[in-house]
């Protein structure tokens, strides 16, 4: 069978980038592996055990030397995947191979390996979702102004302006910001437990001495970059700890498909357009179309994201006493694919949030559909202030408007409230045409988009400003 004969893998293949994609391939795995490998015999050897410093010269000569096909080997014999890692590394470091995995259990490797990658795969995220924000401020501030029909219940309701709604997509995405960097922080290691987590293996090495046993763990954590290990384990880190990480991951998946379902909408109003290139096809079969692909395919990629969330808790709860092995098959599936997909939505949603273009004219013709309706309580306090009978006047807004709306919905004709209005000596005298100016609908939405951006946003750009400098390139 050739290699095109197999299912290649869409999230690698088409969406993520190739850094998300290297960080967990085979060879940064595996050479993980061997890290935690030199790292656990220079602590060991530091701590007295009888380990030369030519067996861990050569250990580390040999990290990124994998044969992956003399691994598979041993793998398709030994059915276990870090003792065939253990005998490939030996085949290239003889000197070494007596003390390789010396105390370990397979999950010394394989979930520090995990936590290890969880934290690199994080710290990218981090960017991308920076980046992300700051591209929204940009756009928020060039359209604080500009008005535009708000919505509840996708029904017609009080104005706000643009800037003012993309505000609303970038908070998302900060309080994302926030609970990831929690995430970070509270990331350790797994260390060195032993086989169910008791260190047995290691009390025996070192002859029942617990201080050197308990500095074996700081040392080798301390070798792999962090500053401590999770205090109690069975044979695996929590799963826990997985299902937190992945509910991040879901949370910015919501926040990305709640405003691309937003600027679906609104193209669909062409208020607004995702970038759309010169040799862009739409439709194979209606040349016309300008279909928002960019921002559904962050909603399809977001939908498989948070679908993921329901399986870390699952594997989370059913694991038996100290580990069961069902989590494995599992987690090779989950974990990679959900950070590959958040990686491919936001290179999705920076893209699209440079690029996004506004037509203030249609927003206008929208807007001064709907304004006269909401114009009507201005127009009555207008009258009564000018010697009106409140509840006359109440009464003739509310004929004159539903007749306006049957017009617009029976007839499709354009809204006349403000035709019927003026021509009602009731409300002649007042200046109808100035109470229908749009910014004196949309409250304090300019001054909140002002105070977001200096308060909020700016202060985090201001920490990340390396993220700002990121490419925005989606590959298909």
């Amino acid at each position: 069978m050739t290699a095109s004969s197999y299912y290649d893998n869409p999230l690698i293949d088409r969406y993520a980038s190739s850094e998300m994609s290297t960080l967990w391939g085979p060879q940064r795995k595996f050479s993980t592996w061997r890290r935690l490998w030199v790292a656990l015999a220079e602590a060991e050897a530091e701590l007295g055990l009888p380990i030369t410093k030519q067996q861990i010269e050569q250990l580390r000569a040999q990290v990124d030397n994998i044969d992956f096909e003399k691994a598979a080997q041993y793998e398709r014999k030994l059915r276990h995947d870090v003792m065939a890692h253990i005998h490939a590394y030996g085949d290239v470091c003889p000197a070494a191979r007596p003390i390789i995995h010396l105390g370990a259990t397979s999950c010394y490797v394989a979930d520090n390996t995990d936590l290890i990658l969880m934290r690199e795969a994080l710290a990218l995220v981090h960017a991308r979702l920076v980046a992300v924000i700051h591209q929204l401020a940009i756009f928020a501030e060039k359209y604080r102004d500009l008005p535009c029909l708000g919505f509840t219940h996708l029904q017609p309701a009080q104005p706000t302006t643009v800037g003012k709604r993309a505000c609303l997509w970038t908070y998302d995405l900060v309080q994302d910001l926030t609970e990831l960097e929690h995430r970070l922080v509270q990331l350790k290691a797994r260390g060195v437990k032993g086989t169910t987590g008791t260190q047995a293996s290691f009390m025996h090495l070192f002859e029942g001495d617990h201080a050197k046993v308990r500095r074996l763990e700081q040392l080798v954590a301390e070798k792999m970059g962090f500053a401590a290990s999770y205090a109690v384990t069975g044979q695996t880190y929590s799963r826990k700890v997985d299902a937190q990480v992945v509910d991040v991951l879901s949370g910015i998946a919501q926040s990305a498909h709640k405003a691309a379902t937003d600027m679906r909408l609104l193209q669909s109003r062409k208020e607004l357009e995702e970038p759309f290139e010169a040799d862009q096809v739409g439709s194979s079969a209606m040349a016309y179309k300008r279909n928002p692909m960019r921002a559904e395919r962050i909603c399809g990629l977001a939908r498989f994201v948070m679908s993921l969330q329901s399986s870390t808790a699952a594997t989370e709860s059913t694991q038996w006493m100290e580990r069961t092995l069902d989590d494995s098959a599992n987690r090779r599936l989950v974990i990679p694919q959900a950070f590959l997909a958040i990686d491919a939505i936001l290179l999705l949603y920076r893209n699209i949030s440079s690029g996004l273009v506004v037509y203030p004219q249609v927003i206008a013709r929208h807007l001064d559909e709907e304004l006269p309706f909401m114009a009507t309580e201005a127009i009555l306090l207008a009258a009564v202030a000018s010697g009106g009978d409140r509840q006359d006047l109440h009464e003739r807004i509310r004929r004159h408007s539903q007749a306006a709306a049957a017009i617009v919905k029976e007839q499709g004709s354009t809204n006349d409230l403000v035709e019927r209005l003026a021509a009602d000596p009731a409300f002649a005298g007042i200046d109808l045409t100035g109470t229908l100016d749009p910014t004196k609908f949309v409250g304090r939405a300019r001054e909140q988009v002002d105070e977001f951006l200096t308060e909020i946003v700016a202060p985090i750009l201001a920490r990340y400003p390396e993220a700002l400098r990121q490419s925005a390139e989606i590959r298909v």
